[in-house]
């Protein structure tokens, strides 16, 4: 359950895999990315700005422990790290663009001022669709086989696309501002502006490291899961915790009148169907046994994280 006062301890498995990934993708991202000297200067600082500005690389550990779990002999596959920095370029060019004033109007990501208010907003679109352009330079290079190159880039595109994706979530998110909640609306929201690009992080780690059918299938249903439940949490504490703690700005759902888990059902309910989806999440990677622990204890920590 969601910890609304102590943090939670990670378990120390699970407090490494988090230290070692995100190093993993750090020095995978320096030198992935073009080098912030590299002319035009004020577009690569302003994209290696948002990107090393903080954050756990939750989608790229994700994706790196999905291909652990399908490779049966606890090792990475090589190369999974050039993924997994693809993904995180997404999801930071997805916040770049979030915080814009046209959108969530936000002065503070990560603990840091945004891109916007330190670069100016031409900088901040270009930075993010910089970052968008460069992930997938980067998803083409991928040393997979090519089917499973293609497909990735296939489910990536989808999950950061209009339908069910990311940006669809995204445009209903802005429309249902000001408006009363409705449970399909809302989880329509929350599954394709948070929760596909989840989904497809895990799905792209178990094609790179060449999982069966089944194994997919399953990866995807534990995404749409805990991509759900990692949303709800995010509701939550935009009403529970302060910006200090968040590293961004709080009540700032609220402040939009935007449709949320506590807005429609209240914080209490909110954490209970946030720990049934995790419950179910790990339903899911039952057939990987002991391969899938891991997983399962990020799904835990998704719901039990305080910012």
């Amino acid at each position: 359950m969601l910890q609304t006062g102590t943090q939670k301890s990670n378990p120390p498995m699970l407090k490494d895999t988090l230290e070692s990934g995100c190093r993993t993708i750090d020095e995978a991202l320096q030198r992935l990315l073009p080098a912030d000297s590299a002319y035009p200067q004020s577009i690569h600082r302003a994209m290696r700005h948002s990107v090393f500005a903080g954050g756990k690389r939750i989608r790229p550990i994700l994706c790196m422990e999905a291909a652990r779990a399908v490779s049966r002999n606890a090792a990475l596959p090589e190369g999974i790290e050039e993924l997994g920095s693809a993904l995180e370029m997404l999801h930071t060019y997805s916040l770049v663009h979030d915080d814009l004033p046209a959108l969530d109007n936000d002065d503070l990501r990560r603990g840091q001022p945004t891109c916007h208010k330190v670069f100016g907003e031409a900088t901040a679109i270009l930075a993010g669709d910089a970052l968008q352009t460069y992930a997938y330079e980067v998803l083409s290079r991928l040393r997979c086989p090519a089917e499973a190159r293609v497909r990735i880039i296939e489910e990536i595109s989808r999950g950061t696309g209009t339908i069910a994706g990311m940006i669809g979530g995204q445009v209903i998110d802005l429309e249902s501002e000001h408006q009363k909640p409705d449970a399909t609306v809302l989880e329509y929201i929350h599954r394709a502006k948070t929760g596909a690009l989840i989904t497809a992080s895990l799905v792209s780690g178990g094609l790179y490291a060449g999982g069966t059918e089944d194994e997919i299938d399953r990866l995807r249903d534990f995404g749409r899961a805990i991509g759900l439940a990692f949303q709800i949490v995010d509701d939550v504490l935009d009403v529970t915790q302060s910006s200090e703690q968040l590293g961004k700005t709080a009540g700032k759902d609220t402040a939009s009148d935007k449709a949320t888990y506590p807005a429609l059902f209240g914080v209490d309910e909110s954490i209970r169907r946030a720990d049934e989806l995790v419950a179910s999440a790990n339903e899911a990677l039952k057939p990987f046994g002991d391969r899938a622990e891991t997983l399962k204890q990020l799904a835990n920590f998704l719901v039990q994280r305080k910012k």
